[in-house]
C-alpha cells in the first residue's frame, strides 16, 4: 500500500477503487463532492495532485490520509475475523479506543506481536481495539455497565479524563488498587517539565493529543496572533476561536484545563470566544473556504496541522504556556501483573511509541523516540494534584454545561 501512486489518477478513479476515501475528501476540502453528478463530472478530469495544489494543502500529508482510509477499510474485515476468533474464552483481554490516523499501524504491530507471544506462552488473547472516532457511545455501550472488578479488561487502552476518573465509570475502581503502571518505560525529555507520570503508580500514559492553535491572518487583521491561551480568554477574541467540540476527549481536556487555571469565569470566556464548532476535520476544510464567518483561530490537535503546511495565510502557533494534552492512557490488571508485562512492555515501546510519534504526531513519552516537534514545544498537562482532589467526571459534565449555555447565548 506504501507504493500506491494517487496523485495521478483522478478523484473519481481514486473513489470508484476505493468508495472510502469518497469521506475523506468531502470531509477535507471537496465537500462538493457529496453531489454525485459533480463527483461523476468534475472529479473524472480532475487529478488528485491538481486539486490538492488549488486547495494549498500539503500533497503528501493528503495522499497519506487516502491511504489510511484505504488501509482501514481493507483491513477492518480481516481484524472482525481476528476478533470473533479471539473472543472465544481467554485469558486475557485487552479493550480500547486507537487514535484514527494510527489504528491501522498499531493493530497490524500488534497482531504480529500478539501470534508470537501466544506461541511463547500458550495464553489465549480477547482483544477489541476500536476507532477512536466511535468514541464515547462505544465507552456508554462496553463500559458504562461493569459493576465488578472481574468484568474489566485485563488492559485498557484509550484517550481523555472522563472515562478513567468519571467516578461512574472505571474511575470507582480507581482507589482499589486495581491497575498498575508496570511499564519499565524511561520518560521522554519533551515531558520532563509536564510532570504527567501517575505519582501512585496506577496510571500509566504512552502517549498525548496536543492541542494547538491554527491563526488566519487574514482574518485576524489588525489582532495580534494569540500565543497562550489566556490570550484567547481576551475580549478581543470573542467569537473569533472555532473549538473541537466535535472530538470530545481533547475538547474536554481544554474544559478542564482552562477551568483549573482560570475557573468558572474562563469557561465563560472560552465560550463566549466560539464562532464555530467543528470536528478537526472540519476545520482543515473550512480553513481555506470562502465564507462570511471564518474562523481567526482554529483549536486542534497538532496531527491536523500537517494539512496546512506552506499556506501562507495561516501560522501555527504552538502555545508559550504548553500544548494543552489529552493524555493516550494504558491501565493494566494489578492482580495480572506477570502474564500481562511482556503486552503492556510492547504498547509502551519504542516500536509503538514511532508510530504514534511519527505518523499521528501523537508525542510518545518513551525516551527512546524522537518526537517531531517545534524546538520550544511545553505540554500542558492538568496535574496529578488536581486529578486526585476533584471528582473528574463532575467537572467535565459542570464546565460542558457552562461552556454551552454560554455559547448558546453567543450564537442566538
Amino acid at each position: 500500500m506504501s507504493k500506491l501512486d494517487l496523485s495521478n489518477m483522478t478523484i473519481l478513479e481514486i473513489v470508484n477503487k476505493y468508495p472510502a476515501t469518497k469521506d475523506v475528501f468531502i470531509a477535507n476540502g471537496f465537500e462538493a463532492f457529496k453531489d454525485e453528478k459533480k463527483l461523476q463530472s468534475i472529479g473524472k478530469i480532475l487529478k488528485l495532485s491538481s486539486a490538492v495544489k488549488q486547495k494549498g494543502y500539503d500533497l503528501n500529508t493528503y495522499i497519506n490520509l487516502l491511504k489510511e482510509k484505504i488501509e482501514d477499510s481493507s483491513y477492518n474485515a480481516d481484524v472482525s475475523l481476528k476478533e470473533k476468533e479471539h473472543f472465544e474464552k481467554s485469558d486475557i483481554e485487552i479493550v480500547g479506543l486507537l487514535p484514527c490516523p494510527v489504528r491501522v499501524p498499531l493493530l497490524e504491530g500488534f497482531d504480529n506481536f500478539i501470534e508470537d507471544y501466544k506461541e511463547k506462552t500458550g495464553l489465549k488473547i480477547n482483544y477489541k481495539l476500536e476507532a477512536a472516532s466511535v468514541g464515547a457511545n462505544w465507552i456508554e455501550k462496553n463500559l458504562s455497565n461493569i459493576e465488578d472488578e472481574s468484568q474489566l479488561p485485563d488492559i485498557f487502552i484509550s484517550a481523555g479524563f472522563e472515562t478513567f476518573f468519571d467516578k461512574k465509570a472505571i474511575g470507582r475502581f480507581k482507589d482499589k488498587g486495581i491497575f498498575k503502571d508496570i511499564t519499565d518505560m524511561k520518560l521522554n525529555d519533551d515531558f520532563k517539565d509536564a510532570q504527567v507520570i501517575d505519582p501512585n503508580g496506577d496510571y500509566a500514559i504512552i502517549s498525548v493529543v496536543p492541542a494547538v492553535f491554527m491563526a488566519n491572518l487574514e482574518e485576524l487583521g489588525d489582532l495580534p496572533v494569540p500565543r497562550t491561551w489566556a490570550d484567547l480568554l481576551k475580549p478581543e477574541y470573542e467569537q473569533k476561536v472555532s473549538l473541537p467540540v466535535g472530538d470530545f476527549d481533547l475538547f474536554n481536556a481544554l474544559l478542564v484545563n482552562i477551568y483549573n487555571e482560570h475557573g468558572e469565569e474562563g469557561v465563560i470566556k472560552m465560550a463566549r470566544s466560539l464562532l464555530k464548532s467543528m470536528h478537526p476535520s472540519q476545520m482543515v476544510k473550512n480553513a481555506k473556504k470562502a465564507q462570511a464567518e471564518k474562523p481567526a483561530i482554529t483549536i486542534m490537535p497538532y496531527f491536523f496541522t500537517r494539512m496546512m503546511q506552506g499556506v501562507k495565510t495561516m501560522e501555527i502557533v504552538w502555545p508559550e504556556d504548553g500544548a494543552i494534552i489529552s493524555p493516550i492512557f494504558m491501565l493494566i490488571k494489578a492482580a495480572k501483573a506477570d502474564i500481562l508485562k511482556p503486552i503492556a512492555d510492547y504498547l509502551s515501546s519504542k516500536e509503538v511509541g514511532e508510530v504514534l510519534s511519527h505518523k499521528g504526531l501523537f508525542p510518545s513519552l518513551n525516551a527512546e523516540v524522537k518526537n517531531p516537534l517545534p524546538e520550544k514545544a511545553p505540554m500542558k498537562w492538568i496535574g496529578w494534584d488536581f486529578i486526585n482532589n476533584n471528582d473528574i467526571g463532575e467537572v467535565i459534565r459542570k464546565t460542558n454545561e457552562i461552556f454551552e449555555s454560554y455559547a448558546e447565548k453567543e450564537l442566538v
